[in-house]
């Protein structure tokens, strides 16, 4: 039988969460900023967004023949959608472990939340802020701190070199600069 005329399951959805990025039993640091933006998407998603996903189906299951109703077939599957996410950024808030990166301002070492500037063997200078797993936006200038080059840079200073290990092979980064966002005044 063909694969057009089979049942789907939610079962399936499941199967192609995106990986979580943290390592077996690691942490999964966040800064507040990333933490408050998650959580109003997830709060977004259950207040608003699914309501109306869930009206709009019922108004087209009332039409009757629900075999050939577009809104009906496409309300099912943005639900599905929805609830997915839904799951995956309820898993991804709990365990979250939420740093400030503003209590490291002043200081000249990378730790997570610093943004930093480094210049490569032939002198081309990257300024990239190294963030959690489920906020970096590589074209942001954002980075993992898992990845590999946030690894090479955690925990050293300004003006030390570090190795940083490629496919291309081994480079040498010296580190120019390092910033922290500034303490949030209290009210």
């Amino acid at each position: 039988m063909s694969k057009a005329f089979t049942k789907e399951s939610d079962a399936d959805d499941d199967d192609i969460m995106p990986e979580t990025g943290v390592v077996g039993g690691g942490k999964n640091y966040i800064t507040p900023q990333g933490y408050a933006r998650l959580r109003a998407e997830l709060l977004s998603l259950i207040d608003e967004e699914r309501p109306k996903v869930v009206d709009i189906v019922h108004w087209a299951a009332s039409n009757g023949d629900r075999s050939e109703n577009g809104d009906y077939l496409y309300g099912k599957k943005r639900l599905r959608e929805i609830d997915r996410r839904i799951r995956f950024l309820t898993k991804r808030l709990e365990i979250a472990e939420v740093v400030d990166p503003s209590v490291h301002a002043g200081s000249d070492q990378v730790f997570f939340g610093a943004t930093v500037t480094y210049a490569d063997d032939e002198g081309t200078e990257r300024t990239v802020t190294i963030l959690g797993v489920d906020e970096a936006d590589n074209a942001l200038q954002q980075v993992s701190w898992v990845s590999p080059v946030a690894r090479a840079l955690i925990k050293a200073r300004e003006g030390d070199e570090v190795v940083l290990q490629t496919p291309a092979g081994t480079r040498t980064l010296e580190i120019v600069a390092v910033s922290y966002p500034q303490p949030q005044k209290s009210q």
